[in-house]
């Protein structure tokens, strides 16, 4: 078993360059990973701005709110519908969302559909088994192939316009935050504020594509390759334990049990005791028996 193990782990990390799925066109570059990797390289300025406890405090805040914004909105809402809310906080859910730089709502919901529907298998979008670990992490983002979205599979959401209207302007909201970093910190606040945290923000969420198919533990018998990872749940407001959600995807909570923190739960419990969400989704108390 060691080494039937040993030799999947190898298949994963050494296949970065073949696929099983898609022409090579299709699998290109686009153009647009040339901001995705200027976003990285502007992240050396900070040689030349320096760093303070205000830069440092607004980078991590800056991290945790997109965070959220990504794993309670664009993950557990658009991509899942584990709760319910209103139209008007769904928006401002995806105005959120958008500031992390990773595309529209509508965009991103329907391909993390896709990668449920297919998991590990080759309609999956990111999936480490069938393509490696630089394509699942970050090669299927920069690539031509998943440049468009998928509105047959997020029909429920697409018929608001005001959000097809933020998926196709979806670079605004993340302009904005950089203008309002930058009032707020000078040069130091936008490099540290907003490039920077975008940056470990892009790393942190692919992670939970990429690193949470590979290492962890697997308490449920899902059928494909996803892992319940402490580290990455910590790093991601919850989002690491990916085995649990797997099994029970439509759960707003990802860390069953008390002792799985899962930080995204935590505050949409908040909000759900400010009224803006209700019909939360719990794990059925059979699954939890089941995984005890």
């Amino acid at each position: 078993m060691a080494q039937s193990n040993n030799a999947l782990l190898k298949h994963q990390v050494g296949n970065l360059g073949t696929s099983t799925t898609g022409t090579r066109k299709e699998r290109s570059l686009s153009i647009k990973s040339i901001p995705f990797m200027l976003m990285h390289l502007v992240c050396f300025a900070a040689i030349v701005t320096g760093v303070s406890y205000k830069a440092i405090l607004l980078c991590v805040a800056m991290y945790l709110i997109r965070m959220f914004a990504l794993t309670a909105g664009y993950h557990r809402y658009f991509s899942h519908r584990s709760y319910s809310t209103s139209r008007v906080f769904q928006f401002l859910l995806a105005v959120l969302g958008c500031t992390a730089a990773q595309k529209g709502p509508l965009w991103w919901a329907a391909h993390h559909r896709q990668h449920h529907k297919y998991t590990d298998g080759e309609g999956d979008v990111h999936s480490p088994r069938q393509n490696g670990f630089w394509w699942a992490h970050v090669g299927w983002v920069l690539s031509t192939r998943y440049e468009p979205t998928n509105f047959d599979d997020i029909k429920d959401f697409a018929r608001f316009p005001e959000l097809r209207l933020l998926n196709n302007w979806h670079v605004l909201p993340a302009f904005a935050l950089a203008v309002g970093c930058y009032l707020i910190g000078g040069w130091q606040g936008l490099i540290w504020g907003f490039f920077i945290s975008t940056v470990v923000l892009y790393h942190g969420t692919f992670s939970i594509n990429s690193l949470s198919h590979m290492f962890g533990s697997q308490r449920y018998e899902t059928g494909d390759d996803s892992r319940n990872n402490l580290l990455l749940a910590l790093l991601t407001s919850g989002e690491g334990w990916h085995n649990n959600h797997h099994h029970y995807m439509a759960s707003v909570r990802q860390g069953f049990f008390w002792w799985e923190i899962d930080l995204s739960f935590y505050g949409l419990k908040l909000l759900e005791s400010m009224r803006l969400v209700w019909n939360l989704r719990m794990p059925p108390a059979r699954l939890l028996a089941q995984g005890a």
